[in-house]
């Protein structure tokens, strides 16, 4: 039996993985902006949480002093995801992933000056192998030089965020932490919406493929995937989380190029950059295994 729970943990990371990897998807099929998509996605999903806390009779209790900071860390994440979706607007779906796979990279950068350790020179080493990759990818797509600035901020901005929920989910619920952040993006989008008179009745005149997009998108791809992985890093090693978390642009590049078609076609150097990013931030995830 513990070996069947243990198979079912690695079978349900590999799904929540291939879940985010298609949001990158969805959110290249979903024609509205990025701003308005991100409102869509944060108040569903804060919905879809509210039903799920209900149904479950949890408390949504936390001090004061706790929601303050989980407001801002939401504002974060709503930023986060206003530049994912501004990257695969303006650029695409393989060019964001690619860029993503930065994420931890910038993680173990930045995570030091947040919990006050070294960096390693393995670290170092590995950053100047990455910016290698990225001179293959930056060559030949210099067209979508603002689609990866877009994604290079969204990065930056998200492992900020990681790093600033990771204290949160130590003492409270992550289902209770979540609501209230997705709750907070949906408040400070909703604010810059209205201060620039963006509701209008245009705003929610939606097409029928748009809403079932979105209700996936702030589901299964949003509240589910974010509680269900939270379950299964209780089962496995962070290191098999983190490993397998980095097939994320790989699943998302795969189907982006059977999916969207002919405008995810890439040059053989992009695919080389991507790879070298790829196998870079694999092997940083083995160097830190080892410690």
């Amino acid at each position: 039996m513990p070996n069947d729970n243990h198979l079912k943990s690695h079978f349900n990371l590999h799904l929540i993985v291939f879940i985010w990897g298609f949001t990158a998807i969805l959110g290249a099929l979903i024609s509205i902006k990025e701003v308005a998509l991100v409102w869509y996605r944060m108040g569903f999903a804060t919905l879809f949480l509210l039903i799920f806390i209900t149904f479950k009779k949890k408390s949504l209790r936390l001090p004061k002093k706790v929601i303050i900071n989980l407001f801002f860390v939401g504002f974060l994440l709503a930023l986060h995801w206003i530049f994912f979706f501004r990257a695969i607007n303006i650029a695409n779906v393989s060019i964001t992933l690619a860029m993503f796979s930065l994420g931890s990279f910038f993680a173990a950068i930045l995570e030091p000056i947040f919990f006050n350790r070294k960096i390693k020179y393995y670290e170092l080493a590995f950053g100047l192998i990455i910016i290698i990759a990225l001179y293959f990818i930056l060559q030949v797509e210099v067209q979508f030089l603002n689609g990866i600035f877009s994604a290079l901020f969204s990065i930056i901005v998200g492992v900020i965020f990681t790093l600033l929920n990771g204290k949160h989910i130590q003492k409270h619920d992550a289902t209770i932490i979540a609501t209230y952040e997705f709750f907070a993006g949906f408040f400070f989008v909703s604010l810059y919406l209205l201060f620039d008179s963006q509701f209008t009745p245009h705003f929610f005149r939606l097409s029928t493929k748009d809403w079932i997009l979105i209700v996936i998108l702030s589901s299964i791809c949003t509240a589910y995937a974010f509680t269900a992985s939270i379950n299964v890093m209780k089962r496995l090693s962070p290191y098999t989380v983190m490993l397998t978390t980095n097939l994320e642009p790989v699943y998302g590049i795969a189907l982006a190029y059977f999916i969207l078609g002919s405008s995810e076609h890439m040059s053989p150097s992009f695919y080389i950059g991507a790879i070298i990013i790829l196998l870079t931030v694999i092997a940083n995830g083995y160097f830190k295994s080892k410690e």
